[in-house]
């Protein structure tokens, strides 16, 4: 369970290092989803997902 409670700590740190730091790009990138189809965006949150399990199994492998 600490484990799991460190991972999201550190997505909140990388998501608030996106909004404090870089409010503008956020923006953008919020805009550009909206237009964004959904295939694409499904093959990109299926591609982060992948990488994620592939990074936590050579980490913790």
């Amino acid at each position: 369970m600490s484990d799991f409670l460190a991972a999201l700590g550190l997505v909140l740190v990388f998501e608030g290092l996106l909004y404090g730091g870089l409010p503008r790009l956020a923006k953008r990138l919020a805009a550009d989803v909206i237009d964004m189809p959904e295939s694409v965006m499904r093959g990109i949150g299926l591609a982060v997902m992948a990488a994620g399990v592939l990074i936590v199994w050579l980490v913790r492998g």
